[in-house]
């Protein structure tokens, strides 16, 4: 994960600047939601970064439109990057929050061209809670949809 970490306030962030045309970038792809451009910290050749236009600066602050669309922008990036780059496979990768790995708070998700033995380690501590306790967490999400739906 980069090292940068953008404090800039709502609209005046990196990303913002990028959609503005204040500052340049390389741009792979861009519609009325979204903008896709070449991260400039590239851990493959072809990393894209996919953002909403809007400042949003979580998964959570996105509308379900631009949801939609930074998906549907990621998966044809994603094509693009396998004819382009002829990677072994693809990562999508998107961090909400410091503790969650996120340094420029404007919702994006990478689109990370991946090959065998490239050294990128997405790895945690796996831990196995056992079935009752998968059950507990399930009906707490599912309660915690309801509430929200």
């Amino acid at each position: 994960m980069p090292m940068f970490v953008d404090t800039s306030p709502p609209g005046q962030c990196i990303f913002c600047k990028i959609v503005a045309g204040d500052i340049p970038a390389a741009k792979v792809y861009e519609d009325a939601l979204t903008v896709a451009f070449m991260d400039i910290g590239q851990v493959n050749p072809g990393h894209v970064l996919v953002a909403s236009k809007r400042h949003a600066v979580t998964v959570l602050d996105l509308t379900p439109e631009e949801a939609a669309a930074v998906m549907q922008t990621a998966q044809r990036v994603a094509a693009a990057a396998e004819a382009a780059f002829a990677p072994d496979g693809i990562t999508l990768f998107q961090a909400n929050g410091a503790a969650g790995g996120q340094t420029v708070f404007h919702f994006h998700l990478h689109v990370l061209p991946r090959h065998t033995g490239d050294g990128v380690a997405l790895a945690w501590p796996r831990k196995e809670p056992g079935a009752q306790a998968l059950q507990t967490y399930a009906a707490q999400l599912q309660a915690a949809l309801q509430a929200i739906t």
